[in-house]
C-alpha cells in the first residue's frame, strides 16, 4: 500500500498545523512501509507570490517536519516543485478535466470569498492535486474532511482518463481521520494564518506567550465556575495531555479556576510538549535539510518518471 500527503507552505506554522496535519500525517505515514510527503510550495504559489516570504516558508516547513519527528529513512520527502512530473501531468489531466467538476469545488469559492485572487491556477487547484496524487500511484491519501472533496476529484479525474485511455493510473482512496482534531484560534475560529489567530510552534517564547494570554474568554467572574467544554483555553490545553489529566483539569474548570492561571497553565504545557521539538529544530541545519530533499527528490523522480512513460504512451506522446 502506498500512502500519499502534503503541506502547503503557506505561513508560519502553527499549533493547528501541528495537531490538524503534522501529527496525523506523522502518525499515518509511519503506519505504512511505502509512504511519499511532499511540501506543496506550487500550491503555495496561489496565495504566497513574495518570493523572499515563500522561500521562508519552504525552509520553515521542512525543519518542521524532521524536527516533528518526520524520519527520511522511512518515507520519502520532497519539495513539489523540484519534480516536474507534477506539472506535466497536471496539463494532461487538465485536457481530460471537466469544467463543471472544478466549478463544483467548495475550496475554490471560499479562497475567494476570502480575498484570494480568482486565478486560473486557483481554479486548477484540484487537476494540479490529482496530479500530485496519481503521479505516484498512492492507494490512500489522508486528509482532513475539508480535502476530501479534492480527493474525490481526483478519483474521477483518474477514471476519466482511464476510461478514454486504458487502464493506467490508480484510483486513490481518501482517509479521513475522524478524530482529528479541529484546533481552535484564540478568538475561538478554527485556527488559521488566514484570521490571524494563531499560536506559533516555533516562535519566540514571548511570543508564544503573548498569543496564549491574548486567547479570548467570556465575562465570567474569577471565581466563577467554568464550563471545559465551551471554553477556548481547555480545548487548546487538552490537546497536550492524556486522558487523566484532562480530566483532571476539566474538574479545576468547574471548581472556578480563574481564566489567567488558566491561560498561565496552557503557556506551561506548551513549553512542556513542544519543547524537546524547539530543541530539535534548532539543531537542523539548512544543509542537512536540503540533503534530505535532494535525495527525497531523486526517489520521487524516480517514481515520477514511470508513471510518466506509461502515461505519455497511453495518450500517444510516445
Amino acid at each position: 500500500m502506498r500512502v500519499l500527503s502534503a503541506m502547503q507552505p503557506s505561513g508560519q506554522l502553527h499549533l493547528g498545523n501541528y495537531f490538524g496535519s503534522m501529527k496525523p500525517n506523522l502518525d499515518f505515514l509511519a503506519q505504512s512501509e511505502d509512504s511519499y510527503f511532499f511540501i506543496a510550495d506550487l500550491h503555495a504559489l496561489t496565495s504566497v507570490q513574495d518570493p523572499a516570504l515563500l522561500r521562508q516558508y519552504r525552509e520553515d516547513a521542512i525543519l518542521g517536519y524532521l524536527a516533528a519527528g518526520f524520519d527520511p529513512e522511512k518515507a520519502v520527502i520532497f519539495y513539489q516543485s523540484e519534480v516536474p512530473e507534477h506539472t506535466e501531468l497536471l496539463w494532461i489531466l487538465s485536457t481530460v478535466s471537466p469544467v463543471g467538476l472544478l466549478e463544483r469545488a467548495v475550496s475554490y469559492k471560499e479562497k475567494v470569498e476570502k480575498g484570494i485572487s480568482a486565478s486560473v491556477g486557483l481554479f486548477a487547484y484540484p487537476v494540479l492535486q490529482a496530479a500530485d496524487i496519481l503521479l505516484y500511484g498512492a492507494d490512500k491519501v489522508p486528509v482532513g474532511k475539508d480535502q476530501k472533496q479534492h480527493v474525490e476529484m481526483a478519483r474521477d479525474i483518474a477514471i476519466k482518463f482511464n476510461n478514454q485511455f486504458g487502464d493506467v493510473l490508480t484510483v486513490p482512496e481518501p482517509v479521513i481521520g475522524e478524530d482529528v482534531a479541529v484546533v481552535p484560534g484564540i478568538d475561538g475560529q478554527k485556527m488559521s494564518k488566514s484570521y490571524g489567530n494563531t499560536i506559533p510552534l516555533f516562535g519566540e517564547e514571548k511570543e508564544v506567550k503573548k498569543a496564549i494570554m491574548g486567547i479570548v474568554t467570556d465575562s465570567k467572574e474569577k471565581d466563577d465556575p467554568k464550563d471545559p467544554e465551551t471554553c477556548i483555553i481547555y480545548q487548546i490545553h487538552r490537546l497536550m495531555l492524556g486522558k487523566k489529566e484532562a480530566l483532571a483539569l476539566a474538574k479545576e474548570y468547574r471548581s472556578g479556576l480563574p481564566y489567567g492561571e488558566a491561560k498561565k497553565k496552557l503557556f506551561q504545557s506548551y513549553m512542556e510538549f513542544f519543547g524537546p521539538m524547539r530543541q530539535r529544530r534548532e539543531t537542523i541545519s539548512l544543509k542537512e535539510a536540503r540533503h534530505v530533499l535532494d535525495e527525497g527528490a531523486k526517489k520521487a523522480r524516480s517514481a515520477a518518471q514511470k508513471t510518466m512513460e506509461e502515461v505519455r504512451r497511453a495518450v500517444g506522446l510516445r
